[in-house]
């Protein structure tokens, strides 16, 4: 193969990993702490709303919904998430077109589930079918938690990479893996757990200490690059093994985050 192919196959296989990449990004499976959104039509108004279910607010969270209607008025009624808490009501209060209302603070994990309805006097609306529970999370330095996202968005970018050089069987597929093993363990395993403990007050909430399901698919995924890379190392031929942790890679970054996250239990 002259230069100028290998460049331009090069390219396209940046180019190709690039765009898997951004849709993985883009149709990845919504997870528990992505926000509620939808529409709901009232005596002819179409209403808006988003219901977050996470946040790190360093006080109370305020649901704002956006009704011009002054006949529409609004109630929300929440609980502590595995209490023993009896439903608490407040009523949404109107600040020219926007009803609002705070959901009390919570320490890190802690979670509120609640239920925001919607009433035109006559009629009450349900905003969604079923109650929806947020979880509140401490604050993170912003410079930590945007590194942390850019080395996990780059250690999927390279995974990728490293699965088209070891599937075309060219010669750097032993570099490419150990480069994304080394950015996976600096943004998952370093960074990783630092946010943790800014956001919910420990390290590590996987095996064996928790059942954080993020903690453990980080931690299986970085065994099989480890394999890999002992494999690499050992015969730099035996390309089956990149190809198998950027697989598995693939599909545990496809599971939607935060699935059995770290939560406070307030029964106990």
């Amino acid at each position: 193969m002259t230069k100028t192919k290998g460049a331009l196959l090069n390219i396209g296989i940046w180019i190709s990993s690039l765009i898997i990449l951004i849709g993985i990004i883009i149709f990845q499976p919504k997870g528990p702490t992505d926000p509620v959104k939808g529409k709901i039509e009232i005596n002819g108004e179409k209403i808006t709303y988003k219901l977050l279910r996470s946040t790190g607010s360093a006080g109370d969270d305020t649901i704002k919904i956006t009704i011009r209607s002054q006949q529409i008025s609004g109630k929300l009624k929440y609980k502590r998430y595995k209490s023993k808490d009896e439903w608490t009501f407040k009523e949404m209060t109107r600040n020219g077109n926007v009803l609002m209302v705070n959901i009390p603070h919570q320490p890190p994990a802690g979670k509120v589930i609640y239920v925001p309805t919607l009433s035109d006097g006559k009629k009450t609306y349900d905003l969604y079918k079923e109650p929806v529970i947020i979880r509140f999370r401490g604050q993170v330095p912003e410079l930590i938690l945007y590194m942390h996202i850019l080395l996990m968005v780059l250690s999927m970018l390279f995974s990728i990479r490293t699965g088209f050089e070891a599937i075309l069987k060219r010669k750097k597929t032993y570099l490419f893996t150990i480069i994304t093993m080394l950015i996976f363990l600096v943004g998952g395993f370093i960074l990783g757990p630092i946010v943790q403990k800014y956001a919910f007050g420990v390290y590590w909430s996987g095996f064996p200490f928790g059942h954080d399901f993020t903690d453990n698919k980080v931690a299986l995924s970085l065994v099989f690059w480890v394999v890999a890379f002992f494999k690499l190392r050992k015969n730099k031929e035996n390309t089956k093994w990149a190809v198998i942790a950027a697989g598995i890679f693939l599909v545990i970054y496809l599971i939607p985050h935060s699935i059995f996250g770290s939560e406070l239990i307030f029964t106990k």
